[in-house]
């Protein structure tokens, strides 16, 4: 079927609602966003879809809502009757449209026959992880984008653990999905009636209380507010405010300022241009309140609360913004020490990070002698193994995290949670202070004692149709001619994720890759130094990754920026 005829598909219908209808009327006049919004249908991947709000098969709205739901119902369906009464919790984020589409869910579900528990208002991401273990349900849903733009949102699929879907079940959950083939002729019935016979319910106070309740028990140290520490906090208008508020307060904390012009939800996210405490400017208004204040830690979560940022003072006194790795780090190296001070470090202790996160946590668990996994990028793959461990009883949790502001503390979610990071963050900034050190401080003594690493992102973001052919000849011009020498070092080593082979480029050797396939590229130099490029999953973009490690931060800094140059140079001339 052409994108012309999927259009009519959407304009003939009678029953489409009005306001989409309004919008289709409007984009009439722009025959590009019209193809772009009906060339294909969104895509429903291995962890849910996300897309551009609006009108069209390739766009985020009530009628994909109901598609995405339908498979998701007919794939519970094949699970049995038991499947359907342990149901489907659903929560929702502040994006436009997000309670709208949460209820379109809950409704598209419950119409099938399945229990479904729906939050009564907006909730975190890592709370519907949590939720779902705690209500013993067969999955969850999320409505959110993350940190995408405001014109974005998405819907995100859980398992009964609490984590992502894992590919073999994913794969299956995709089939069904794209086996409806009008999502314009799903039926659902009203919600009234629907709550009346209590297939539809909303998600109890209780659920909120054993969430907080449970965040107490990843707790270290009990004893760190000697000299007490000021923070500042930012929901950037999402879903962080409460749980992260409560639990600081709740851990101790009284000197904690709340960014007011961001503390409330709102879609349109105001004073940011982009919602992603990875951006610096996320920080703005933060850092002139930590001015104000004289606060120690700034911190930042993003819409659904499953990512944070940190923002320390340097030796000079001025903001500086850690990177994920750099926080990870931090983290991992606290809870590890921390642990051994105490005793309770367990002798079959594990850590996971993804592929392209920093090897310097792999260097922090080896010195503690405790087990590291490498995973496919994705949190839903460290969910997995803290599944596949908790069975097999071979390995026991104790933190999980990704570049990309991603952390995992406690394991009664199995999702990032940015709530978790925050309260363990500040009690890791409060045992430092403690010890005259600010975590910029700690952060030098880490890279003083496992060696200097550096990492960078480059996005390339290429919209549409022709931005996805753009990408996919990108991806294939490094796979088909590995670079063997870049930026004046010579790369040794070439992983292609997709085709399961690693390659010896000196010797020609390969061997077999034991992660499952993913469209991602590898290429490591001597001393482990490398870059990696990775389609976004998520957002129309190609990512650059770069990691990099020497014996000093000036040799590091500039290591790392000959090989980015030159990989983001061969990149671009690639038409």
């Amino acid at each position: 079927m052409t994108w012309q005829q999927t259009y009519d598909r959407w304009k003939q219908h009678e029953a489409l609602e009005p306001h989409l209808r309004a919008e289709l009327e409007e984009m009439e006049q722009d025959e590009t966003s019209l193809e772009d919004a009906f060339y294909k249908t969104l895509e429903f991947g291995t962890g849910g879809m996300r897309g551009e709000i609006g009108p069209g098969a390739n766009r985020m709205n009530m009628y994909t809502i109901r598609k995405a739901s339908q498979g998701f119902a007919d794939f519970i369906a094949a699970s049995g009757e038991e499947a359907k009464r342990h149901g489907v919790v659903i929560a929702h984020d502040s994006r436009h449209f997000s309670p709208e589409f949460a209820l379109e869910a809950a409704r598209t579900l419950a119409s099938n026959g399945i229990k479904t528990y729906l939050f009564p208002s907006l909730r975190a991401t890592p709370e519907l992880s949590f939720a779902v273990r705690h209500l013993n349900a067969f999955g969850g849903i999320v409505i959110t984008a993350s940190h995408n733009p405001p014109e974005y949102n998405g819907f995100k699929v859980y398992g009964a653990d609490g984590g992502q879907l894992p590919p073999a079940e994913a794969d299956e959950l995709v089939s069904y999905v794209n086996a409806i083939e009008d999502e314009l002729k799903i039926e659902v019935t009203d919600e009234a009636p629907l709550r009346a016979d209590g297939t539809l319910v909303t998600v109890d106070a209780s659920v909120d209380s054993a969430y907080m309740e449970a965040l107490q028990s990843i707790r270290i140290h009990t004893d760190v507010q000697g000299d007490p520490l000021k923070i500042v906090y930012s929901p950037l208008h999402g879903t962080g405010r409460r749980p992260v508020m409560e639990g600081l307060k709740a851990y101790g904390f009284e000197h904690v300022t709340i960014v007011e012009e961001q503390a409330e939800p709102d879609g349109a996210f105001p004073t940011v241009s982009y919602p992603n405490p990875e951006e610096r400017a996320a920080f703005e208004l933060a850092m002139q309140y930590g001015d104000r204040v004289g606060a120690d830690l700034l911190m930042a979560t993003d819409p659904d609360a499953d990512r944070v940022g940190f923002t320390v003072r340097d030796r000079n006194g001025e903001w500086f913004v850690l990177t994920g790795n750099q926080t990870g780090a931090l983290l991992m190296d606290y809870i590890l020490s921390q642990k051994v001070e105490t005793g309770t470090l367990p002798a079959n202790g594990f850590v996971a990070k993804t592929i392209v996160t920093s090897e310097l946590g792999a260097a922090i668990a080896k010195a503690y002698g405790v087990h590291l996994e490498n995973t496919l990028t994705g949190f839903k793959f460290i969910g997995e193994k803290i599944k596949q461990y908790e069975e097999s009883g071979d390995y026991q949790f104790l933190f999980g995290y990704e570049e990309s502001y991603g952390y995992l503390i406690g394991d009664f979610c199995r999702d990032k949670d940015a709530v978790q990071a925050c309260l363990l963050g500040a009690e890791m900034a409060a045992f430092h202070k403690q010890h005259g050190r600010t975590l910029y401080d700690a952060l030098q003594a880490v890279y003083e004692k496992y060696g200097f690493y550096e990492e960078s992102l480059q996005s390339m973001t290429l919209k549409g149709k022709a931005g996805l052919e753009q990408i996919g000849r990108m991806m294939e011009a490094f796979r088909a001619n590995p670079p063997q020498e870049v930026g004046g070092y010579e790369v040794v080593r070439f992983e292609d994720y997709k085709q399961q082979v690693a390659t010896n480029l000196r010797q020609g050797e390969t061997e077999t890759i034991e992660l499952p396939s993913s469209n991602v590229l590898k290429f490591i130099f001597e001393d482990g130094s490398w870059f990696c490029l990775r389609p976004s999953g998520t957002e129309p973009k190609i990512k650059f990754y770069f990691s990099v490690h020497a014996d000093s931060a000036e040799k590091t800094t500039a290591k790392r920026e000959a090989i980015e140059q030159d990989v983001m140079k061969q990149a671009k001339a690639i038409d």
